[in-house]
């Protein structure tokens, strides 16, 4: 019991020696409690400030996520009009493509036609040389047509002025509007008589010479087909003694022709003949007494030899034409969208035989 008593009151001395150096139990949990309290105060402070940190994190959050759907949708829209503005620049390239592809078959065409605008200025060129010899061709054409027809009108004149000159008168002989020479029947025959009478010999005669002048000189001759003494009688009797009539006259006319003179001009048989036509080939209405005497008549015609006109249109023919028609067609084939080329100017064709000798003859 004493020594506890001792032991307690020693601790006290012992604990009353140190209480000024160290704090008591009862302070430290005061301190301990007050560092809790203050510890809790700031953790609470600290809630406080993160509750609302995090209310306005929320809120930031939530207009986030409003904006991020804005944002999206705007981004869908946004792809929307891409894909359609994709969709519309590939239209416009295939157009593009397609416009390009046009112009490129314009050029082609553009060169084509340019080739063919140009081929045909040489065609054009080709055809105006063409056009100045053929007209340089016409003209000697014509000078040598124009030199038979006055050589045929020369003889013609000839015939009718020396037979004028011997008969000592005109009405009975001319020239008609056929380029005959025209002799009333009455000047070699009597009215239905195929007798030559005795005083139309000297104009048969002088007819015998002028043949014989002319036909003696080659140059004449060339040009000469025949000589064609014909017929004519008025329609008094039936057609066939008419024809027959008219047959005998001229034939009368010929072979005296042909006989006269020792027969001077029967060297020259070949070119002529006679003929008899009756009633059908009046030039006057039979109608009447003088329509009638101008119908009995004997005509005198002279027949170009077709061959020796046709000569003369050979050479003419004879120009060598551009092949206008096988160049064109070369370049539609070569170029079938091109423009089409103006027609060509046709090579002129040959006349037919026997066209002039009905001109001139």
């Amino acid at each position: 019991m004493r020594r506890a008593g001792y032991s307690s009151v020693a601790r006290k001395e012992e604990s009353g020696g140190e209480q000024g150096f160290w704090p008591s139990y009862a302070d430290m949990m005061s301190a301990v409690a007050l560092i809790l309290f203050f510890l809790m105060l700031l953790s609470y402070i600290q809630n406080l400030i993160t509750g609302n940190d995090l209310q306005n994190t929320q809120e930031v959050l939530a207009d986030t996520r409003l904006r991020v759907t804005e944002a999206e949708a705007d981004y869908a829209d946004a792809m929307a009009r891409y894909a359609a503005a994709q969709k519309e620049l590939e239209g416009l390239t295939d157009d593009l493509n397609r416009k390009q592809d046009e112009l490129e078959a314009y050029a082609i065409q553009i060169a084509e036609q340019t080739d063919t605008i140009t081929a045909q200025e040489k065609l054009i060129g080709d055809q105006k040389a063409y056009l100045a010899a053929a007209d340089n061709e016409i003209v000697a054409m014509r000078n040598q047509m124009q030199t038979i027809a006055v050589l045929r009108l020369s003889i013609l004149n000839q015939i009718r002025d020396s037979i004028v000159d011997v008969m000592g008168d005109s009405s009975k002989v001319k020239i008609g509007d056929n380029g005959n020479i025209i002799l009333s029947d009455g000047v070699f025959f009597d009215l239905g008589s195929s007798q030559i009478k005795p005083e139309s010999e000297p104009v048969l005669r002088e007819l015998i010479q002028v043949f014989t002048t002319f036909l003696n000189n080659p140059d004449n001759a060339q040009y000469i087909d025949s000589i064609v003494i014909s017929g004519h009688t008025d329609s008094t009797g039936t057609d066939e003694e008419n024809r027959i009539l008219s047959t005998d006259r001229a034939n009368s006319v010929l072979n005296y022709l042909l006989s006269a003179d020792n027969g001077s001009l029967s060297r020259y048989a070949e070119y002529f003949c006679a003929a008899g036509y009756g009633e059908n080939r009046p030039v006057a209405s039979n109608d009447t007494t003088a329509g009638q005497a101008q119908n009995r008549r004997i005509e005198i015609s002279m027949i170009l030899k077709d061959e020796t006109v046709l000569d003369i249109v050979d050479q003419y023919l004879a120009i060598d034409v551009p092949d206008t028609r096988s160049a064109l067609s070369a370049q539609e084939e070569a170029s079938p969208a091109a423009t089409p080329a103006p027609s060509a100017t046709p090579a002129p064709t040959a006349t037919p035989k026997g066209w002039f000798g009905g001109l001139f003859g």
